[in-house]
């Protein structure tokens, strides 16, 4: 039987576990203001494009390398499989596309981004390139790209010692669910549905009305590492 409520998507820093409640205020606050700072620094960039005359021949990419908790789950910072962490703002403007501005609900990965500038700028891929390029989303917001995207996180359990492997953990989020297994599922397993739980607040791993999704997604997964480990055999 797979642990319904698995304890490694839900482990603190040591630092977290004493927080009081006006340093968790205090971090929230300092987190909005770097979010308004950097707001000001990409203006400024923004501007100087403009100035310059470059801004009609520039690709610009605004992204990060992750996301970041702000108590959301109990959790603080980074590298949760949760989606507060998971997802990363990704903007890409190319001033030769006409749907500037659109949106889109396609599952993107940060390995993307290497093919999709070299294809903006019409260059050629070198033969150890991974991630699918998202230039068609330029023409077509709707176009399939692919139908999820991978995050991976490990952790160490507690009540292990160093010399012990860490337990990795992989989830992927399509349009709608977020799955996620830690350590082949015998950590844990989670499953969530975005359609009506976008907090991913309930677990529906396990759960009889949802075993085909389940099935769909695990299969998914193991599709995508075995992907992953055929490059890694390879690098």
């Amino acid at each position: 039987q797979k642990p319904r409520e698995p304890e490694l998507a839900f482990m603190l820093k040591p630092e977290h576990d004493t927080m009081t409640d006006q340093q968790r205020k205090e971090a929230i606050q300092a987190y909005c203001a770097s979010v308004t700072f950097m707001d000001a620094q990409l203006g400024r960039v923004l501007d100087a494009l403009d100035a310059n005359g470059l801004a009609e021949n520039t690709v610009i990419v605004f992204t990060s390398d992750h996301g970041y908790h702000l108590g959301e789950h109990g959790l603080w910072q980074k590298r949760s499989l949760f989606e507060e962490s998971a997802r990363v703002p990704l903007i890409i403007a190319d001033p030769d596309s006409a749907h500037g501005g659109e949106a889109t609900s396609q599952p993107a990965e940060l390995n993307d981004l290497y093919p999709t500038l070299i294809d903006l700028c019409g260059l050629s891929y070198q033969p150890h390139t991974t991630g699918t390029s998202l230039a068609p989303l330029m023409d077509n917001p709707n176009a399939f790209i692919r139908e999820a995207a991978l995050t991976q996180e490990q952790r160490r359990p507690r009540n292990t010692n160093d010399l012990e492997s860490p337990v990795k953990g992989y989830t992927l989020r399509t349009k709608r669910w977020r799955y996620t297994e830690w350590g082949d599922g015998d950590y844990g397993i989670e499953l969530y549905d975005h359609v009506t739980d976008p907090g991913e607040m309930l677990n529906l791993a396990g759960n009889p009305a949802h075993a085909d999704a389940q099935a769909h997604m695990a299969k998914l997964l193991v599709e995508r590492r075995a992907k992953i480990h055929v490059f890694e055999k390879n690098d």
